[in-house]
């Protein structure tokens, strides 16, 4: 039986001004959502109260995986748990080997118990299973190599990424703006990753403007957020017709989170 990440009523506050005003999301292992909507509504607020961000305050409402309460949980226990965020700005870290950082990752997750300094993977595995890994997805070995994010385009950091949820292989895989900044090649080739990824042990959530990252994995459903709520639900051509047409037409459906929309982008670009 495939695993629920549901988010139910999620109401979500910085400084007491509030950001999302009770979102309510299912998703199945195997399912691929997309989110779309206006900068600044409420999307990678949503991706980082689920991923565990500390910054958010939850006013009320729940997130629940297969029954445990998330929100009781801390990051690396949600990780743990089969969570992963990819980021939208992912950080740089100099001084620390791509090769070190996703060994103890990994290490971290699939042993929870082990501790600081012991139960990492042994380093003759992780170097087969990072190789095939990076193969898999048609990253150069040479990647490995490198620190953390350091000196790369922006198509690398998003490799990257790409790269950690191959190794880490959650339940559950959320995309913030996975495609921003990328040329169409890059975009290309992030989209292609992730279609080489997903399978049935695997739910996905894209956040993204565009429909280009959509083009390798067409969504079973996709959710329009205005002002901080989820607003409509549709199939893949409601991808296509906002890439194509905007959200004038969901503005004039939904006349009251319209009018929001000012104050809750003021709130999140404050964050």
């Amino acid at each position: 039986m495939s695993a629920i990440l549901k988010i139910s009523d999620l109401r979500v506050a910085v400084d007491g001004k509030p950001i999302l005003k009770g979102v309510n999301l299912e998703i199945r292992q195997g399912e691929i959502h997309a989110l779309m909507g206006p900068n600044g509504c409420g999307k990678s607020t949503l991706a980082y109260v689920v991923a565990g961000h500390p910054k958010y305050e939850i006013t009320g409402g729940s997130i629940e995986l297969d029954g445990v309460n998330v929100l009781e949980l801390d990051p690396c226990q949600r990780a743990r748990l089969g969570i992963f965020l990819a980021f939208q700005y992912p950080v740089t870290i100099p001084g620390v080997k791509v090769s070190d950082f996703l060994r103890h990752a990994v290490s971290n997750v699939r042993n929870p118990d082990r501790k600081e300094g012991e139960g990492l993977i042994p380093m003759k595995d992780f170097r087969k299973e990072l190789k095939d890994r990076m193969s898999e997805i048609d990253i150069d070995s040479e990647f490995a190599r490198r620190y953390l994010n350091d000196g790369f385009s922006g198509g690398e950091k998003k490799r990257m990424e790409i790269l950690q949820l191959s190794l880490l292989r959650p339940r559950f895989a959320i995309l913030d703006e996975t495609d921003s900044g990328l040329d169409s090649d890059a975009v290309r080739a992030v989209s292609e990753g992730i279609n080489k990824l997903h399978g049935p042990h695997m739910g996905v959530l894209i956040i993204t403007h565009h429909e280009r990252l959509l083009e390798f994995n067409r969504p079973s459903f996709t959710h329009v957020m205005l002002a901080g709520k989820i607003v409509e639900t549709g199939d893949a051509s409601l991808a296509h017709d906002l890439h194509a047409n905007g959200y004038a037409a969901v503005r004039e459906r939904h006349p009251a989170e319209a009018a929001e929309e000012d104050a809750v982008k003021v709130v999140t670009a404050g964050v």
